[in-house]
């Protein structure tokens, strides 16, 4: 929050600068004058000694540092609903594309990058992050820049018996998270964080403030799960908030060995995860590090979230997972914001506030959802496969079931639900010095997601919006609202990934977006297009 708050004190100064000279009236395309005029003080131009660390402060994915990606004409930072509607509607006068930046977490930097050098600015929100809890009501309000851990700790310090099911990471921003559905260790019970919003308060491209009942219900709807940078942007989320006991069970262990040994764990898994009650949420990440280190073992590591005593959990798990020789010592009892901060790999709960700030990585990331269980033999194929990554990396596997599984595919625009055994979060992952070599290393898991295609959801193959992948295809706008295609074709363009995340509610998708923002005001690489 330091750096936010000393920025800001330059960009007032700035401002203060800027508009104490007599000039002539500005056109109407300058970003800056228009902000200036309409009381927006909190921004940053690319002249700007504040331009750069505000620019990194939350860039999470390296990669995106490099000259060659453009960097946004102006960074905005609104510091309320008011200053959130004129930036865009400055924006939109000045003739530029949006990007709106709640944490920085999109894997393919859509949140602060454009297509082809179409000229943006950036609406960064961090700085709208108030909660209000009402344990009255088990609800909260939240402002789209809030974190997760700001949310949790928020819920925790009012309650210790009412949680919110995000995910793991706290310094997602809750604007983009919710957006993409939102899936956590939670979701089996609960369901994920897009099916508990009970409101919003969406600001569109002619800057009204629209809330659940006076946007379109189709808008409603597609908000809550179609993806961030297609509708507008959300000021603020009302959430429902649920039940959780006073302490909980969790444990986040390791088993090491040769990848033929993981792959019979991986693979009892598989009918293990998925099955179990809906107090259980159990997943696995397997690591790997590079063929010419890992002697050929990999590293499975084993997260557990579970809504029941130490006794009882450790005595279902060992019935129905003996293989992993669970120890009583391996398990924890504790409140769940306690857990949220462990997962979060914190020190302590009042870490859950830190935001990280500049704190990134180079990775690159794709998902995949698998339908039936991978037989142990193509398993020990799987596995194998991974002992010859050239870099470190994992595959992460989330499972569903249990309520995932009973809120039908179209009552949201995420629709992996019935019939998804579990998800799976492939990660290539690098440093700075062998940056040389990321070509390398992305190139092998484009690879090795080709090598899975035959054991995994099939027509469409399906993907996670919250994981986006620009591997997928992309819009390819050419300027601020379009590209060169109809509006027909752009849609039909759009379907070869927008089905992928959102299956058969891609046409609802289109057809929301068609009512909310016909001019494609709001738009990225994967955004929805609209049909007119």
């Amino acid at each position: 929050m330091a750096i936010h708050t000393i920025v800001a004190a330059a960009l007032v100064l700035y401002c203060l600068v800027a508009t104490a000279a007599p000039t002539p009236a500005p056109p109407v395309h300058d970003i800056a004058a228009c902000l200036v005029s309409n009381g927006v003080k909190n921004f940053s131009l690319p002249a700007s000694p504040s331009f750069n660390p505000l620019l990194l402060s939350s860039l999470r994915y390296l990669r995106f540092v490099s000259p060659s990606v453009g960097k946004p004409s102006a960074i905005v930072l609104p510091s309320s609903q008011t200053d959130l509607q004129r930036a865009v509607l400055c924006a939109v006068n000045a003739s530029l594309a949006i990007r709106v930046r709640a944490g920085g977490h999109s894997y393919e930097g859509l949140s602060y990058t454009s297509e082809n050098g179409v000229p943006f600015a950036l609406i960064d929100v961090s700085n709208l992050n108030k909660i209000r809890v009402d344990v009255s009501t088990n609800t909260v309000w939240a402002e789209s820049g809030a974190t997760l851990g700001e949310l949790y700790h928020a819920v925790g310090q009012a309650s210790k018996t009412l949680a919110f099911p995000g995910g793991t990471c706290s310094t997602l921003g809750l604007g983009g998270f919710v957006s993409g559905g939102g899936f956590g260790l939670l979701a089996r019970k609960h369901g994920i964080a897009a099916d508990n919003v009970l409101d919003a308060t969406l600001i569109d491209a002619s800057g009204r403030a629209l809330t659940h009942d006076t946007m379109d219900a189709d808008v409603f709807w597609a908000i809550r799960g179609g993806g961030g940078g297609s509708w507008g942007v959300v000021y603020s989320w009302k959430l429902q908030l649920v039940t959780v006991p006073d302490t909980i069970t969790v444990f986040d262990m390791d088993r090491r060995g040769p990848a033929d040994d993981i792959a019979g764990l991986v693979h009892k898994w598989q009918s293990v995860g998925p099955n179990l009650s809906d107090e259980f949420y159990v997943s696995t990440r397997i690591y790997f590090t590079s063929k010419d280190t890992n002697g050929g073992n990999l590293t499975m590591s084993f997260t557990g979230h579970v809504l029941a005593p130490k006794r009882e959990a450790l005595a279902v798990l060992n019935k129905a997972y003996p293989e992993l020789r669970l120890a009583e010592s391996e398990l924890s009892e504790v409140s769940w914001v306690e857990a949220a901060a462990k997962f979060a790999l914190l020190k302590s709960v009042a870490d859950l506030t830190s935001r990280g700030v500049g704190v990134g990585e180079y990775a690159k990331r794709k998902s995949d959802y698998v339908q039936a269980p991978i037989s142990r033999q193509d398993m020990v194929k799987i596995m194998r496969y991974m002992t010859m990554a050239p870099t470190e990396g994992s595959i992460q596997l989330n499972p569903y079931g249990a309520a995932m599984a009973r809120i039908g595919s179209g009552e949201r625009p995420f629709p992996h639900r019935a019939g998804f055994l579990y998800s799976v979060q492939y990660a290539v992952d690098w440093k700075a010095a062998e940056n040389g070599r990321a070509g390398e290393f992305m190139g092998w898991l484009r690879e090795f997601y080709k090598f899975m295609e035959p054991y995994v959801s099939k027509n469409p193959r399906g993907a996670y919006v919250n994981y986006v992948d620009l591997d997928l295809g992309t819009n390819n706008w050419t300027s601020v609202t379009g590209g060169t295609l109809s509006a027909a074709d752009s849609v039909s363009h759009a379907a070869s990934w927008g089905r992928r995340y959102f299956l058969n509610n891609f046409d609802r998708l289109v057809r929301a977006k068609s009512k909310i923002d016909p001019g494609n005001v709001f738009n990225n690489a994967q955004s929805i297009p609209p049909l007119h």
